[in-house]
């Protein structure tokens, strides 16, 4: 296999954030469908998305041990024969790392536990093996790949470099990385649904409000190129003309119609989306929901080119150019 060169030559992490930001609308559909069908898949592992979150907090223990004694550990061998001893559980750090309520994290490790995916002996919580299959990165690896993928292109474009890669490249360049590019992905992730979580209570609103937005991305009446992250967003509140009912966001999410519509409802009182007399739901944030809005996206961004900036760099570190 031929290895994917250094695209990440020269680039730091400020020139990425203003190339993201500068071609936010190109970017925006691959990063927005990330994090969306992250989102989806995460809730239907356990019909709670705090509950999975909680489990790769485990699994990213073994990331940060091979991190901290400078190991790289390939995809095929992080998932083959897999568990995880943690010598101790700390529930006050859990909830403070992941920003959920400490009764909270409490019952959902209860959960988990009845449901055999960790054991408690002592003080000790033992990860089963069959957890690590729950999760997986299969799909998110595959999503992750095409978004930086896309982002080479832009790269390309702002004659950031000459080289263009196949996705295939990328994914196998991860691949091979893949203890030091998916604690990159998992840092990133933590963070952003912490921020998430405190904007709008809880994350399975956000997968809701994510599906919502790529409606509108995907509607003909919102077709835009070249725009900036400011003028993105500005667009984007009222553009989409058609709109989607709770039935179809139960259908895409698999949250029952019940918590959708009770989400819902909560979304359009706090400004974050409009539904109209026909009861379809479009993107309409305005006030201080946008100034909310627009203060976590720019955070996000910085994250997200945290993120690839470090990815790209272990890339470069292995690459025969």
């Amino acid at each position: 296999m031929k290895k994917i060169p250094s695209i990440s030559n020269e680039i730091n992490e400020d020139v990425i954030f203003k190339i993201i930001s500068k071609n936010f609308s190109k970017i925006a559909p691959y990063w927005f469908e990330l994090i969306s069908s992250w989102l989806i898949r995460s809730y239907n592992v356990f019909q709670d998305i705090d509950k999975f979150i909680i489990l790769i907090y485990f699994i990213n223990k073994d990331l940060i041990f091979f991190r901290k004694n400078g190991l790289v550990i390939g995809y095929d061998a992080f998932y083959k024969d897999k568990s995880i001893e943690i010598p101790k559980i700390n529930i006050s750090d859990i909830s403070s790392d992941l920003h959920i309520p400490k009764e909270s994290v409490r019952r959902k490790l209860q959960e988990l536990e009845k449901s055999g995916v960790i054991k408690k002996t002592g003080k000790k919580i033992f990860v089963d093996r069959s957890a690590f299959i729950t999760a997986k990165a299969e799909q998110t690896l595959k999503e992750l790949s095409i978004l930086i993928s896309k982002f080479n292109e832009i790269l390309v474009e702002e004659k950031v470099t000459n080289n263009i890669f196949d996705t295939n490249e990328i994914s196998e360049s991860i691949k091979t990385n893949f203890s030091f590019c998916w604690y990159q992905f998992y840092k990133f992730l933590f963070n952003y649904t912490k921020r998430m979580r405190s904007a709008l209570s809880d994350l399975e609103s956000l997968t809701i409000g994510l599906v919502v937005l790529l409606n509108t991305i995907g509607n003909k009446s919102f077709k835009v190129k070249d725009l900036n992250m400011k003028y993105w967003t500005k667009l984007a509140q009222g553009a989409d003309d058609v709109g989607v009912n709770a039935m179809s966001l139960s259908d895409i999410t698999g949250i029952p119609r019940p918590t959708v519509v009770r989400k819902l409802k909560r979304l359009i009182k706090s400004d974050f989306l409009h539904i109209d007399e026909k009861k379809l739901i479009t993107m309409n944030i305005k006030g201080s929901s946008l100034s909310i809005a627009q203060k976590v996206q720019d955070k996000n961004m910085i994250g997200l080119s945290n993120m690839l900036h470090r990815i790209f760099n272990q890339i470069k570190v292995i690459n025969t150019n």
